[in-house]
């Protein structure tokens, strides 16, 4: 939606495109174009062959979005997976980015080398390790109508009575041929690295060298907020860190309260045009 300075937005788990419903509209008409992508897998035609659903093969997805719209360089916006998504492409191409926006999710290398160390987080984590199991996870997310993924999305944003055509729609995305597995190849791919061992600390302290945004719910049961914040370290971010916990929301923060999340983002955005 809209013409202006590109806005790419990155949807996460357990979720899809329309997930920034609320903020395309509003971008747009702050003058903005604002795109939002469907996730590799998340659609039967993306599934790749291969399976490969690597960090490096969605980084790719990234760059190449960005080469096609023939724009840059752009904002990223990402929630969950596509917060890790937007922190690692824009490390890994800062040159086409001019800022990122990370919804829920602190530095990917950070969370993954340290967030054990919490044990409140480590118990809202099992999910990820539950995922690892082939075959058994992908029957226990469909039983009874992915009752799972409402149970995920009543316990990560608490409070929050979300519409339901938002799941109903989320469900219409689960559904479709392969994307379950595709979704949850993304968990098995990040832990799977984990065999070799977990990441130095040299690789998990990467640096993004463009502004960063981190919004955290307050009430988030996914990623604890406290915890979120503890993960932030000023020496990640040479080019500036801006942090902000919105109240009143958990882990789906951009659709509970979309005008407190707009309000920030936009005022993220024209600082850094």
């Amino acid at each position: 939606m809209g013409e202006g300075p590109l806005v790419l937005c990155l949807h996460g788990f357990p979720d899809n495109a329309n997930s920034f419903r609320h903020q395309l509209p509003f971008l747009a008409a702050a003058g903005y174009r604002a795109v939002a992508v469907t996730l590799r897998g998340y659609e039967p035609s993306s599934q790749p062959a291969d399976g490969d659903y690597s960090m490096q093969a969605l980084v790719a997805d990234v760059l190449a979005w960005v080469e096609e719209l023939d724009a840059g360089p752009v904002h990223l916006i990402g929630h969950d997976w596509g917060a890790a998504i937007a922190y690692s492409a824009a490390a890994f191409a800062p040159d086409k980015f001019r800022s990122i926006a990370a919804l829920a999710v602190p530095h990917p290398g950070r969370f993954s080398a340290e967030a054990r160390r919490h044990p409140k987080q480590a118990l809202l984590s099992w999910y990820m390790l539950f995922f690892q199991l082939r075959g058994l996870s992908e029957r226990a997310v469909r039983w009874n109508n992915f009752a799972l993924l409402k149970r995920l999305w009543n316990k990560w944003s608490p409070g929050w009575d979300g519409p339901d055509a938002v799941m109903e729609d989320v469900l219409a995305t689960f559904r479709k041929p392969g994307v379950l597995t595709a979704s949850l190849g993304y968990y098995r791919a990040a832990l799977g690295r984990k065999k070799q061992g977990a990441p130095s600390k040299s690789q998990a302290a990467f640096k993004l060298t463009i502004p960063v945004l981190a919004m955290s719910g307050e009430e988030d049961g996914c990623v604890d907020s406290e915890v979120f914040e503890q993960l932030l370290y000023d020496e990640d971010y040479t080019a500036g860190l801006k942090f902000e916990r919105v109240r009143g929301a958990g882990h789906f923060l951009h659709q509970e309260r979309p005008d407190a999340c707009n309000r920030i983002l936009l005022e993220w955005l024209n600082s850094n045009d």
